[in-house]
């Protein structure tokens, strides 16, 4: 029998993990290996993939996957047995006491001033960028990791100066599966930080471990954070801090990153083992009596057989040894054995296959979640099932029940772009929008009563005011609408977004992990483009980001409301809705074109974790939002500040560098009037229009801050396009090019070659669209 076949709220025991390569290493790192129970909860609302319960959370898993695992011992579900530790309240030690820690002749103090350098390491949904907003507050810098696109993020500690912690991408284990996976293991073993934060979800406290146990081998001090302790607490539990300490060999320090609790005494105690270079006091983690001490013996063969190769590669021993025995190719190949090491080291583990009766990746993986569960037996009072937990059960009803997910989805979506676009945004653009309004005519006035030059006066109000201010006041609409996704995406409902919309995103050769990054491609196309880094198929990804850039970005937001606002101003919501719809339909058939050509072959597997429903954190979200803003008002005063005055100079003077009356005349109708034509059959020919064009390619909202700075009112506008042709420049403003820094994004993901063609080819799809829309509105009448 398989897991497929396993009836919704029955429990059974796995009995073979099948599959091969690296998935079949990350389902045994997520923690599907012989032995393991595991509970069908349910089948997404479509039939596929399905909900599981393990180690004390929810994963999901595809019916073909699902169909590899085989199982045992099927019977009903039951309640978690209770621990039979009784809850007593020890006070935590404080720093330092009497070696309570590590053995202190071990002790190698770094020299004065040297700066202390942390990773911030640990599981997706702990609660890690809380933490390192708490611990760095806005002493924060983002750039890259090198030779790879993930984000990286670094920042000071608050109050230490020489200080520097690296907040490292999400992650379940230190297999290469993804990329944000092989970033973590290198920035470890080669920037060899001074020591290391793991941030762990006590709420999950077995799940979470499995990583810690890895960060333990690289042999680098390290401290553990036991982050949400105070839900632990709630609800009926408690961990055993003093003896979690003794059996991992570091300090271990319960906080909550949300109250900022414990955050203090964390920093202490990461300062103290970072400048003493206190080493975890253990990291052999398997027993020589249990199962016949087959891995115990293996494990420790290899530390001998590798041992000069490891120290020559700076990779530790035991890390080695046990990435060697799963089969781990890019740390073999780092430690360059021989042909005869070789043959020895296949010897050693297939003796330990015999013996231990599971394959070698089987085995650690077994060995690991074996110390686990006898951690989590001797320290652990497990809570009362949560009221996080029976509260996101209860949500999901709704939210990924089968006759309720897709319309939740598309309310939630709908409430969203109205609340934007008609009700909160719009209210407070409207309010920005006067403020410039009435700061232009104050400006006017005094430069009117200044009697400065008529050149100095049109460069201020029409170059500055009227550009860069009609690109400002739809900042709010941006940032509201950056809220909104924020709120969806750290409140855990993306993750179901995901789930829900699997199979139908297979159909169009994609996974249900990539509606993620075309989500946040409504945001900005930059950051979608950068979160498929978390796809681990190739194919899946360079599919995610070719059309991520259909997903309607907010720098559009401006261009919409401008033109709709002008010339249909009774119809805006569904006019925005309208789009929005019409990108996600043209993402749709290049998807269908582009599996069916250049990207044959299946997505790959659907494996993700459905975290507990969390109110996002004040801190984390109003961070992002002014992330987002500045980011948006650096453009404004940099790049569209910049374009908006070269577009006032070249409107402004002739060739001759004088002054025109009239700007047909001007150096910009000379360049933009040979591009003109190109743009005749889609209703736009004038060379103001195509300008426009050009310098949203620079940001989009440039478009707004041309056309208002060459045109000078709406009036003027107006009475040049007809409805007709503001539809048609809709649509080509939809789907076009998006902006430099997006196809910078993409080519930073994918090479010059692929960002020249989407640029190319999203501007050839947007002139065929635009002037289908035009044609048909004219043969209709519409003209």
């Amino acid at each position: 029998m398989t897991l497929r076949d396993l009836p919704i709220g029955k429990t059974a025991t796995v009995r073979f993990v099948g599959g091969e390569g690296a998935l079949r290493q990350h389902f045994l790192d997520m923690g599907l290996i012989p032995t393991a129970d595991v509970t069908m909860v349910k089948y997404a609302p479509m039939g596929d993939p399905v909900q599981l319960r393990i180690h004390g959370y929810e994963l999901t898993l595809r019916l073909d996957d699902a169909e590899k695992i085989e199982i045992e011992k099927v019977r009903d579900s039951r309640a978690e047995e209770k621990s039979d530790l009784k809850k007593k309240r020890i006070s935590h030690p404080g720093l330092g006491e009497g070696g309570k820690y590590h053995v202190k002749e071990n002790e190698n103090p770094l020299p004065e001033g040297e700066v202390l350098t942390f990773a911030l390491a640990g599981n997706q949904n702990c609660g890690k960028t809380t933490l390192f907003n708490q611990l760095t507050g806005s002493n924060q810098h983002v750039g890259n990791f090198p030779g790879v696109t993930v984000d990286r993020k670094d920042g000071v500690i608050r109050g230490h100066e020489g200080t520097l912690v690296t907040d490292l991408p999400g992650i379940y284990s230190m297999s290469p599966y993804s990329s944000e996976e092989l970033v973590t293991r290198r920035f470890v073993l080669d920037e060899h930080p001074r020591g290391i934060i793991n941030i762990v979800d006590a709420t999950n406290i077995e799940r979470n471990l499995y990583l810690s146990m890895q960060l333990m081998e690289m042999d680098i001090p390290m401290v553990l954070a036991l982050n949400m302790m105070d839900e632990v607490r709630e609800n009926g539990g408690s961990v055993r801090v003093n003896e979690l300490e003794d059996m991992l060999g570091i300090p271990v320090v319960p906080i909550s990153a949300a109250k900022n609790q414990g955050i203090s005494e964390l920093i202490d105690h990461a300062l103290h083992v970072a400048k003493y270079q206190e080493r975890p006091g253990r990291q052999d983690f398997c027993d020589a009596n249990e199962n016949g001490g087959a891995v115990h013996r293996c494990l420790h063969g290899i530390m001998h057989l590798i041992e000069d190769h490891a120290k020559a590669a700076g990779i530790p021993a035991r890390f080695a040894a046990a990435k060697m025995a799963e089969g781990d190719t890019l740390i073999e190949k780092r430690l360059g054995l021989d042909e005869n090491e070789r043959e020895a080291l296949e010897h050693i583990i297939r003796q330990m296959e015999t013996e231990r009766g599971l394959d070698r990746a089987a085995a650690i993986a077994d060995m690991r979640f074996s110390f686990i569960r006898r951690i989590c037996r001797e320290t652990v009072v497990k809570p009362r099932e949560s009221r996080e937990h029976i509260r996101s059960m209860r949500l999901d009803q709704i939210l990924t029940g089968k006759y309720t997910a897709i319309p939740a989805f598309f309310g939630i979506m709908a409430l969203v772009f109205w609340l934007t676009f008609n009700v909160v945004g719009a209210w407070l653009s409207s309010l920005l929008e006067s403020v410039i309004s009435w700061i232009t005519g104050l400006s006017a006035a005094a430069l009117s009563a200044a009697n400065v030059n008529e050149v100095l006066y049109s460069l201020v109000i029409d170059g500055v005011f009227n550009g860069v201010g009609s690109v400002l006041s739809f900042l709010p609409i941006i940032v509201t609408l950056f809220f909104f996704l924020s709120l969806l995406e750290d409140s855990g409902y993306m993750a179901r977004v995901a789930f829900v919309s699997d199979k139908l995103l297979r159909k169009i050769g994609l996974s249900g992990r990539s509606i993620v990054p075309m989500l946040i491609g409504f945001g900005c196309t930059v950051p979608g483009v950068m979160a498929s880094r978390t796809l681990s198929s190739e194919r899946d990804r360079k599919m995610t980001i070719l059309l991520t850039p259909f997903m309607s970005c907010s720098a559009k937001i401006s261009i919409y409301a401008f033109i709709t606002a002008a010339f249909f101003p009774k119809y805006g919501a569904v006019i925005m809705i309208g789009l929005y719809a019409l990108g996600i339909l043209i993402g749709i058939l290049m998807a269908l074109l582009l599996k069916k050509t250049m990207f044959r072959g299946e997505a790959v597997p659907f494996v993700m974790e459905l975290p507990n429903y969390r109110l996002p954190g004040a801190r984390n979200v109003s961070q992002l939002l002014w992330e987002k803003a500045k980011d948006f008002l650096q453009k404004a005063f940099t790049v569209i500040f910049v374009a908006t005055l070269l577009i006032w100079f070249l409107q402004t003077f002739d060739l001759h560098l004088d002054v025109v009356t009239d700007s047909h005349q001007s150096i910009l109708a000379v360049i933009s009037g040979g591009l003109a034509p190109l743009f005749a059959p889609l209703g736009l020919g004038d060379w103001r229009i195509s300008t426009a064009l050009i310098t949203g390619f620079m940001a989009k909202e440039s478009v707004v801050s041309t056309l208002s700075v060459l045109f000078g009112s709406t009036e003027s506008l107006l009475s040049f396009l007809s409805p007709l042709a503001a539809g048609s420049l809709l649509v080509f403003c939809l789907l076009y090019t998006p902006c430099v820094a997006a196809i910078s994004a993409v080519r930073r993901e994918l090479g010059g070659g692929w960002a020249v063609g989407v640029a190319l080819g999203q501007c050839a799809i947007a002139w065929v669209c635009a002037f289908l829309v035009y044609t048909a509105g004219s043969l209709a009448g519409c003209a």
